[in-house]
């Protein structure tokens, strides 16, 4: 039976932590609810740890929460199989300091978790760990039941992987409030041509209703279909709430609120100043983290 000074010595070292172990678990599995899932399970796990045998706690407890979200997103691939419509990451309503870490607010971006997506659990685990939290090759063979000259294959392997699909370049906030500028002008005033003028030949916009709202139930490609499609919607939007600016992600993007709550998260990827992706989240049991701002922290 732990005494109760070193428990609160546990809880304390967890606390201090726990921003940082949200956003390994959130990057690997992009999904808050199931990050929270998995911190809860890092803490019983952590709770029951020998302290006096703990060399380093950040790393034990990086270790085990990757252990944990690793298991999570085995059988979150499952889950996705069945989900109804395009799977778009849960969005988080993040505070100014997380886009002041420009690499930060990159590897959190909506266009980013996507990216990881297309990776394999134990590259996800292995990249994030790495090119997000630096950590050293030891330390992840730990965490991932592998050995470090594995480590050091499958790192090189999914950098190669996510460089191939990652947005072109650094974009500015500038840039980002820019084109979320022409969408809201579009939405207000009926003019789509500002917006139509900034979207790629090969723009990509997906809707994430999860079967609960109406969305698009597949990716639509192309500018011309995405214009129609936003011809249509943008003046329904505007009449039935009010767009609003956020930080979700550590990007700029729009909110749509409707009776005082958020309706949909709309996020975009933009590539040397246009429009690649744009990103409707409308599922409502995405939405809980947009009520107050989620810390991230490397």
């Amino acid at each position: 039976m732990k005494s109760e000074h070193t428990q609160d010595t546990a809880t304390e070292v967890f606390v201090a932590h726990r921003n940082l172990l949200f956003t390994v678990a959130y990057e690997m599995l992009g999904s808050a609810a199931d990050a929270e899932d998995v911190l809860q399970e890092t803490w019983l796990r952590w709770a029951g740890v020998d302290l006096g045998a703990v060399r380093d706690q950040r790393a034990y407890l990086v270790r085990i929460t990757t252990r944990q979200a690793l298991s999570r997103l085995r059988t979150l691939g499952r889950r996705k199989e069945s989900y109804v419509g395009p799977w778009l990451p849960e969005p988080l309503l993040t505070a100014p300091d997380v886009a002041e870490d420009v690499e930060l607010a990159e590897s959190v971006s909506m266009a980013m978790l996507l990216v990881l997506e297309t990776l394999a659990p134990t590259e996800r685990a292995v990249f994030v760990l790495r090119e997000v939290f630096d950590l050293g090759y030891d330390e992840i063979a730990e965490a991932v039941d592998k050995s470090p000259a594995a480590v050091r294959q499958i790192a090189h392997r999914a950098r190669a992987h996510v460089a191939a699909r990652r947005p072109r370049g650094a974009v500015s906030p500038a840039e980002t409030r820019d084109a979320l500028d022409a969408f809201q002008r579009a939405a207000d005033t009926g003019d789509l041509q500002s917006l139509l003028d900034i979207l790629a030949p090969d723009v990509v916009f997906l809707g994430d209703g999860g079967g609960i709202k109406q969305a698009v139930p597949r990716p639509v490609v192309g500018a011309d279909k995405v214009g129609r499609l936003l011809a249509a919607g943008l003046g329904r939007m505007a009449a039935v709430g009010s767009l609003l600016p956020a930080q979700v992600n550590g990007h700029p993007a729009l909110l749509l609120q409707q009776d005082g709550a958020v309706d949909t998260v709309l996020a975009m990827r933009i590539d040397d100043g246009l429009i690649t992706g744009l990103y409707a989240v409308r599922n409502p049991e995405k939405l809980s983290h947009m009520r107050q701002e989620t810390a991230l922290r490397r």
